[in-house]
């Protein structure tokens, strides 16, 4: 049997939010082949196994129908971002591209989920995801620890209110500095907040 290399594929940060077009789910299905298992994840990702030999040809394609590809496992995975129903400008689409470029795929001791929501309505529920970046008018709010699952949920907490578009990503990058270096082996997320606690965390990277 020819070797399979699993890798993800997702649309871009859009308007419209978790869009696809009948040509990306045609380049997905041929990219996948007629006997494949398709999983699709809670991170807005599709998980397909593709023959290893065949990678770039086939990562070409998928890049030509206009979707994203990255590595699966424990990588943060693509932002998990609202529809952005205000309008690009309003509910800052630059800037949720811009976080997604900048996290989309570094590897993390556990999957991490970081979500955006263009406004306090926050229907991309950022209080259950990992880190979050909340667009609050002219400024950005942040929040991390969110943790969906089980029967008692944990909703993420306000790190620090108040920030410019430019500070956002050097704070998420000073997170998930922390997180890599002071993660007890596969600890995930929420846990490494709950030890660590937030007031901590907001001295090293506020």
């Amino acid at each position: 049997m020819a070797e399979k290399t699993k890798i993800a594929v997702s649309t871009p940060i859009q308007i419209g939010g978790n869009v696809i077009t009948p040509d990306q789910l045609a380049a997905i299905a041929a990219a996948a082949g007629s006997d494949a298992h398709i999983e699709i994840t809670p991170f807005r990702q599709i998980y397909i196994e593709i023959p290893s030999s065949e990678t770039a040809r086939i990562e070409k394609e998928l890049l030509r129908a206009g979707l994203e590809i990255y590595p699966a496992g424990s990588v943060i995975k693509g932002l998990i971002a609202c529809q952005f129903c205000n309008g690009a400008e309003s509910a800052g689409l630059r800037t949720a591209q811009s976080i997604h470029k900048a996290v989309a795929g570094i590897e993390t001791p556990a999957p991490l989920k970081i979500g955006y929501a263009g406004c306090a309505l926050g229907t991309s529920e950022p209080l259950l995801k990992d880190i979050s970046v909340v667009k609050m008018k002219d400024t950005f709010s942040l929040y991390i620890g969110g943790e969906p699952k089980g029967i008692k949920t944990i909703f993420a907490e306000l790190l620090v209110s108040g920030l410019e578009e430019d500070e956002v990503i050097p704070v998420i990058e000073k997170i998930l500095d922390l997180y890599k270096s002071g993660a007890k082996g596969k600890e995930k997320f929420s846990k490494f907040v709950r030890r660590m606690t937030v007031e901590k965390i907001r001295e090293l990277v506020c």
